[in-house]
């Protein structure tokens, strides 16, 4: 076996590598051309703000069910034990709101 080549055989190989040079100039063109940086960029930061979004969600869900689960029974009734203090609470502290704004206007 021979490693000599033709002369022939050499050009092929330099066209077949500039073909491939060119294609791959081409590519690192498209890569770094401004509109694909930012596309980039904008993916990337949508892709983020989804998972937040996503992770935000699953926690507040978290919180929802578990306020819920302290509210109601299993089959959802409302648990009255828990409910009216809550609620009675709730308007005792709307009386006083009431009653310190309407000092405040006198």
């Amino acid at each position: 076996m021979s490693d000599a080549r033709t002369p022939a055989q050499i050009e092929a190989d330099i066209v077949r590598r500039r073909k491939q040079l060119a294609v791959t100039l081409d590519e690192i063109g498209v890569r770094m051309h401004p509109s694909t940086i930012m596309g980039d960029a904008k993916a990337k930061v949508a892709s983020a703000v989804d998972e937040t979004a996503g992770r935000a969600f699953v926690a507040v869900n978290r919180v929802v069910t578990d306020v819920k689960a302290r509210f109601t029974t299993e089959d959802g009734a409302p648990r009255l034990e828990r409910v009216v203090p809550v609620a009675l609470l709730a308007v005792g502290l709307v009386g006083l709101l009431a009653l310190s704004s309407r000092r405040r206007k006198d």
